[in-house]
C-alpha cells in the first residue's frame, strides 16, 4: 500500500504547526516523526498537530503521538508533577492535537491518550491554549 500521508508545516503566533491529512499508519509514523525531529532540533519545543484532514489512525500513528510526546515533554517535569499530584494525569503543555474527527478522537480516547495529550475542537483553540504559557 502507497504511503498516503502529508504533512505540510506552517508557523501560526511561533508555534509549529504540522497538518496531517490521509493516513497515519506503519508506513507513514517515520515521516511525521522525523518532521517533528527536525522542529526540536532546529529548538522548537511546543508543537501542534492539525488533525482534521487525517482519515485514518492505526496503532503505529499512536505508538508516532508517543514518541512526539516524549519528545517534545521534559521528563523532569512529568516527574515533578508526579511527586506532587501522585495519582493525577500529567497533561502536556508543550505536544498537543487539535481538529479530531470523532472517530479519530474515539481512537485516542480508547487508547488512554486523552489523559495526557490536550486535544482542543479546531486549530484556533489549540493556538490559543499556548497563549501565556512560559516556554521552557
Amino acid at each position: 500500500m502507497e504511503n498516503l500521508l502529508t504533512i505540510t508545516k506552517n508557523m501560526e503566533e511561533n508555534i509549529p504547526v504540522l497538518h496531517l491529512a490521509g493516513r497515519l499508519d506503519g508506513q507513514s509514523e517515520s515521516m511525521l516523526i522525523k518532521y517533528a525531529q527536525d522542529e526540536h532540533n532546529a529548538g522548537m519545543r511546543l508543537l501542534l498537530l492539525d488533525l482534521s484532514q487525517l482519515d485514518t489512525l492505526t496503532s503505529a500513528g499512536l505508538r508516532a503521538f508517543h514518541t512526539l510526546y516524549k519528545l517534545f515533554t521534559p521528563r523532569e517535569e512529568i516527574e515533578e508533577w508526579k511527586k506532587k499530584h501522585h495519582d493525577e494525569p500529567y497533561k502536556s503543555t508543550y505536544f498537543k492535537l487539535a481538529g479530531t474527527t470523532p472517530e479519530i478522537y474515539y481512537v485516542l480516547n480508547i487508547a488512554g491518550f486523552l489523559h495526557n495529550i490536550p486535544v482542543y475542537a479546531d486549530l484556533h483553540e489549540g493556538l490559543l491554549s499556548f497563549k501565556n504559557q512560559p516556554v521552557k
